[in-house]
């Protein structure tokens, strides 16, 4: 009978890195990775869960404009993974891992209007890319190339941000999420804030 395992298979630890780091520098970078491709499949399916799950008014943009923002995530994913392989290091997806290592909770909300998934998902991309650039920083003085692939993320990642802030804009320039900093509060404003537009 199979047991139980972590996920992480230190038996496949290799002892080498890229060129021009020592081992240890090159473990150093591979777990800030980790940390970022943990996150990065999560935002995979959380992108995925909302674009099956977003309804009313608006619908089909919505719908339309969030499958890219998956596929291109989707892409994150590989190319974060191999360059922790890169590395020396093992990179691991397996769902338990990603769970058990994530410091977040589930995507809070089911099947819910195009202002509520919106506005819920402003405050999922302000955390990410946050968490992004503090790894950016992080990579400074270890390793510029995994910085780069960070840095090439973040600018598409911000990008993603704009397209579902500007369906929360008002015409002052401010967002129906101002001040929120959780997913069903942000959900709640921007419902409120669309239903005051009509």
């Amino acid at each position: 009978m199979p047991t139980k395992s972590n996920g992480n298979n230190s038996s496949g630890a290799t002892h080498f890195t890229v060129p021009g780091l020592d081992p240890a520098e090159g473990e150093k970078a591979a777990e800030l990775l980790q940390v970022r491709l943990t996150a990065l499949i999560d935002l995979e399916l959380t992108l995925k869960h909302i674009h099956w799950n977003v309804v009313g008014p608006y619908f089909i943009g919505v719908h339309q404009m969030i499958d890219p923002q998956v596929d291109e995530v989707r892409e994150m994913v590989d190319t974060i993974a191999e360059r922790i392989a890169t590395l020396g290091r093992q990179p691991t997806g397996l769902p338990g891992f990603v769970a058990k290592n994530r410091s977040w909770d589930d995507y809070s909300i089911g099947r819910a209007t195009v202002p509520e998934h919106l506005g819920a998902l402003d405050v999922v991309y302000q955390g990410f890319i946050a968490e992004h650039r503090k790894a950016i920083d992080a990579l400074e003085d270890l390793d510029v190339v995994s910085q780069d692939i960070l840095i090439a993320q973040t600018g598409a990642l911000e990008q993603f941000h704009w397209f579902v802030r500007a369906h929360l804009e008002n015409a002052d320039g401010s967002l129906s999420t101002k001040g929120a900093q959780h997913e069903a509060t942000a959900a709640r404003q921007a419902k409120t804030g669309a239903q005051r537009s009509t």
